[in-house]
């Protein structure tokens, strides 16, 4: 059974079959829906419920509050249909949007970052140009694996991709990586996708906070605005359990060195009262900084309690929605764990 979905944006209707969320049906029949982390938790795909009957699914509160429920706003990723519907994507003034590529690639260099991280570097062999906006991803297949969403590390001007992938308990993929992906191996790359990458023309203050591997589109945005020439405030906060998740500390305590306005705080959540980082919470050591986000851009990516605890915090002290760009990682099973939950909507 399916139904037929208008999209206010988009001249054919889509089909939708049982189950299935409107934007997943969207991005496979072409459609270039507005989105980002597709698990319900950055908002990037927020669209208005003009008709029909659906089942919104767990999402966060940040990406959509009850009053925006309330006034008939849904979020695509968590949008499945029980009747034929129509539904409009919120048009925003700096949505970009990149070609999408498949892009055929090969794996030049692997290095070990921490004792679960790993850093795959890529070089696009065929199906370029590749262009994205800091802070975006992609869909990377591994020879013989699954599919999985990961983060550019890389600016975009820069040709060779790069990507931090950290081993999950059960994750086969990561797993994949850490111990058997060797150099010269064929990787397709597909994208790029995601809503949480850099607004360049943005002049006020830039906070972000980046959990784990989350520290990979944070990089990229952190050095795209450097190299960029973007002379605000810029505060990157890292947090991660214990000294040894900690990784580039060098790279980035040397961009702020060459770089008066940039400011790189680690934030060990996990580690004893002494030593020469921060402890606690990296949510609560961003507002012990600062009590007031408002005029600032917050990026955020990482582990989704990190992500929630830190959205949390930002728009309880004066951040807009609109300023705050959230990643929420979600691993497999968790995603798998999300779709399970759901409840209905008109």
């Amino acid at each position: 059974m399916s139904f037929s979905v208008q999209i206010r944006q988009w001249e054919t209707p889509i089909v939708v079959e049982m189950g299935q969320t409107v934007l997943e049906a969207a991005i496979a029949q072409g459609v270039p829906y507005p989105h980002g982390c597709r698990s319900g938790n950055c908002g990037a795909c927020k669209s208005r419920l003009l008709s029909g009957e659906i089942d919104l699914g767990a999402h966060s509160e940040f990406a959509l509050t009850v009053d925006e429920r309330e006034r008939g706003l849904v979020l695509a990723c968590r949008t499945t249909p029980w009747s034929d519907c129509e539904i409009a994507w919120l048009d925003a003034e700096d949505v970009i949007v990149h070609p999408s590529r498949i892009l055929d690639c090969e794996v030049t260099a692997i290095e070990r970052a921490t004792h679960d991280i790993t850093v795959v570097r890529l070089t696009v062999q065929n199906g370029g140009p590749f262009t994205f906006s800091a802070g975006q991803f992609a869909s990377v297949t591994f020879s013989g694996q699954a599919a999985r969403d990961y983060s550019m590390a890389n600016r975009p001007d820069q040709a060779e991709l790069e990507f931090h992938i950290r081993v999950v308990d059960g994750g086969s993929v990561s797993a994949f990586v850490a111990e058997t992906l060797a150099l010269g191996d064929k990787v397709r790359v597909e994208g790029p996708h995601g809503a949480a990458y850099l607004r360049e023309t943005h002049k006020g203050p830039i906070l972000a906070v980046a959990g784990g591997s989350g520290l990979a589109p944070i990089k990229s945005i952190v050095e795209t605005a450097l190299s960029a020439g973007m002379s605000q405030p810029i505060a990157l906060y890292f947090g991660v359990r214990d000294v040894r998740d900690l990784y580039l500390v060098a790279h980035f305590e040397d961009l702020a060195r060459k770089h008066a306005n940039f400011h790189f705080i680690p934030v060990l959540s996990e580690a004893g009262a002494e030593g020469e980082f921060r402890t606690g919470f990296v949510h609560d050591a961003v507002l012990a900084d600062s009590q007031d986000f408002d005029g600032r851009k917050v990026y955020t990516a990482g582990p989704p309690v990190m992500v929630e605890a830190l959205s949390a915090v930002v728009c309880d002290h004066g951040l807009r929605a609109e300023d705050l760009h959230a990643d929420a990682f979600y691993t497999a099973a968790e995603q798998a764990a999300l779709n399970e939950q759901g409840g209905k909507s008109r």
